[in-house]
C-alpha cells in the first residue's frame, strides 16, 4: 500500500499468472505452453529481422500480418486487429465495448483475467454458473447485459461449445458484443471466425501463444466486422500505437504461413492428450473431455492441493486454482509423451504410497 496510489490502484486485485519457477530438470505442465517449439520458418524470420532496421518504428497497422490472418478465414485486413498478446486484445475489447452500465456476463469458472479487466475499467459483471458437469449453459445468459464473454474452449475446463450454440447466443443478444476467446481453439474446437460476416456483434480473439508456440513473442489478434475493429484500433491508438515490434510482426507472419508446422504440432498434442487422459483415468482420476492443450482432472479420494505439492517435490509443476468450484481440480498441460508419462508415473507412486 502507498499513499501515492490512486483509489483505482487500491481497489485492484491483479491477475496472477502461472508460475515460472527455476527448478532443475523441471517438467513444466502449468502454463499451457506448447512443448515442441515454434515453426522453424518463424525462427528464421526472427533472425532475419534482427538487423539494422530495428532502428525504425514497426508498421503501426501491422498490415502484412493482418492480411495473412484474414486470408486464413476468408476475411480482409479490415476485419482483423492485432495486439501485444491476446490479453491486450481482450483488455482493449473490454474497454471498447462493455461500458453500457449493465453487467458483463461470463462463466463463474473461466479465465480469471476477465474479472480483473472489469476491476480495471470499473465495469459491473455477473458470473453465470457452469452446470454440475462444468459445462457452459447458454440458456442461462439472459437478462440485461453490456456484453458476453465466452472462452471456447473454456479455461480451465477445456470443454467447448459448437457453432450452433454460438449462433444462438449471438442471435439472442444482437445489440451487444459477444466476445469468443479462442486461445485454445486449434486443439479440437470449432472456430467462430467463419461467422464474422453474418454477425456484426461477434468478436473472435485468438493468440499465437498456444498452438503456434510463440508465447514469448506476445502476439494476439481478433476477427470482427470493421466497426468493431475500428473501435479496438481507437483504443490502441489512444494507448500504444506500436504494440507489435518488428520482430513480433516478422515471426508471427512466418508462423501464419507455415500451416504444415501448425497441423503437425496440433496432431501431436491431440494424440498425447488422448493418452494422458486414458492414463489418468486408469489411475482413478476423473477427466473432463478436453478440446485444449490441457486436461482438467480430479481424484475422488485425494486433495488436489496435496497432489500438486507432492508433484512439485518431484519437479513436476501443474496448475491448482483455488476457489470453491476449482479446489478439487488440477489443470495439466499436455507436454511431450515423455513428460506425460513422467507425470503418470509420479502420480502412480504418490497414490500407491498414500493408499
Amino acid at each position: 500500500m502507498s499513499r501515492f496510489w490512486s483509489p483505482l490502484v487500491h481497489r485492484l486485485t491483479p491477475y496472477v499468472p502461472g508460475e515460472q519457477p527455476r527448478i532443475a530438470n523441471l517438467i513444466k505442465l502449468n502454463t499451457n505452453e506448447l512443448p515442441y517449439g515454434p515453426s522453424p520458418r518463424a525462427l528464421a524470420a526472427l533472425r532475419e529481422a534482427a538487423d539494422d532496421t530495428l532502428r525504425l518504428y514497426p508498421d503501426p497497422e501491422a498490415l502484412a500480418l493482418r492480411t495473412a490472418l484474414g486470408q486464413r478465414v476468408g476475411l480482409d485486413a479490415g476485419h482483423v486487429f492485432v495486439g501485444n498478446g491476446s490479453d491486450e486484445v481482450l483488455a482493449h475489447a473490454f474497454q471498447a465495448f462493455f461500458s453500457h452500465g449493465e453487467p458483463v456476463l461470463f462463466a463463474d469458472v473461466t479465465y480469471s483475467f476477465y474479472k480483473v479487466y472489469c476491476g480495471l475499467y470499473n465495469l459491473p459483471y455477473r458470473l453465470v454458473p457452469l452446470d454440475d458437469g462444468m459445462r457452459v449453459v447458454v440458456d442461462d445468459y439472459v437478462g440485461p447485459c453490456s456484453g458476453i464473454v465466452l472462452a471456447n474452449p473454456n479455461a480451465p475446463t477445456g470443454m467447448a461449445l459448437d457453432l450452433d450454440t454460438i449462433r444462438l447466443l449471438l442471435e439472442r443478444h444482437p445489440d451487444r458484443v459477444v466476445l469468443v476467446d479462442e486461445a485454445y481453439v486449434d486443439f479440437g474446437a470449432q472456430s467462430a471466425a467463419g461467422l464474422v460476416h453474418d454477425y456484426p456483434n461477434l468478436l473472435v480473439v485468438q493468440t499465437f501463444s498456444k498452438s503456434r508456440a510463440l508465447a514469448g513473442l506476445r502476439v494476439g489478434f481478433a476477427y470482427g466486422q470493421p466497426e468493431l475493429i475500428e473501435g479496438l484500433t481507437r483504443i490502441k491508438d489512444s494507448f500504444n500505437s506500436y504494440p507489435l515490434d518488428r520482430l513480433a510482426q516478422a515471426g508471427a507472419l512466418a508462423s501464419v504461413e507455415d500451416e504444415a508446422w501448425l497441423a503437425q504440432c496440433v496432431e501431436q498434442v491431440i494424440a498425447s492428450r488422448t493418452r494422458l487422459s486414458a492414463g489418468l483415468e486408469a489411475l482413478g482420476f476423473d477427466v473432463l473431455p478436453s478440446c485444449a492443450n490441457f486436461v482438467y482432472t480430479r481424484h475422488p479420494n485425494r486433495e488436489a492441493a496435496e497432489l500438486a505439492a507432492r508433484l512439485r517435490e518431484k519437479a513436476i509443476i501443474v496448475r491448482h486454482l483455488k476457489g470453491e468450484r476449482t479446489e478439487a481440480w488440477l489443470r495439466v498441460t499436455v507436454g511431450t509423451d515423455g513428460q506425460c508419462q513422467a507425470l503418470l508415473d509420479a502420480l502412480r507412486e504418490i497414490l500407491h504410497r498414500n493408499s
